[in-house]
């Protein structure tokens, strides 16, 4: 299954919450899910397996990473000697993409791709052009020389979609944010329940 470049509203109504990695735009209270007969998602009676995709929906879509992409995300936090679960949620928070983006350069997570695999930002003064790249404790992320005055750029830092997260620091007369501690399943910007994520993929890897 490839990246989600849909409608982005629509897909949170289905999911029946906002997703700030994937859209600034916010759905209402009582937004129902798309279609003339629309119902509110979260008053759907599902069954376990309907809760178990759900959750999994949430971070696949608010990271946009296609279904392989998580299957080998999971395959790897299942090997690590971590709850599976918090390895799931600290290896999405750790994507570069994600960096960027929760580090205030970019307004959502596809903005933030964008900017990462068109060579904008470097990795401890080393240019990385893969969005899905890992960074750890230390790694100091910021944009190129080149790119410190990109309009994109600029815009999103004057008006960031998300504070700042406790694992990150940020030098702002230097534009730059280095990784000050690994993700903690605190860090997550949305409501989910990791572990019917972890019981979906229990039976399909």
């Amino acid at each position: 299954m490839s990246r989600y470049t849909g409608p982005r509203v629509k897909k949170m109504r289905s999911l029946g919450l906002n997703l700030p990695g994937l859209s600034r735009k916010k759905i209402s209270d009582n937004a129902l899910s798309p279609g003339q007969h629309g119902k509110d998602p979260k008053k759907k009676k599902l069954s376990d397996y309907g809760k178990q995709l759900l959750e999994k929906q949430k971070l696949r879509f608010n990271y946009g990473i296609s279904e392989t992409q998580f299957r080998r995300l999971v395959i790897a936090a299942r090997s690590s000697k971590q709850d599976t679960g918090a390895k799931i949620l600290e290896l999405l928070e750790r994507r570069l993409d994600n960096v960027v983006f929760r580090a205030g350069f970019a307004p959502t997570i596809p903005a933030a791709r964008q900017l990462v695999a068109h060579g904008h930002f470097m990795v401890n003064g080393r240019r990385v052009d893969i969005p899905s790249y890992s960074v750890d404790v230390n790694d100091v992320v910021r944009p190129r020389d080149k790119s410190l005055r990109l309009a994109a750029i600029e815009a999103s830092l004057a008006s960031p979609s998300l504070s700042l997260p406790n694992w990150m620091e940020f030098d702002t007369s230097r534009r730059l944010a280095r990784v000050s501690a690994l993700p903690t399943p605190d860090s997550v910007p949305l409501e989910m329940d990791v572990q019917l994520v972890v019981e979906y993929y229990s039976k399909r890897i």
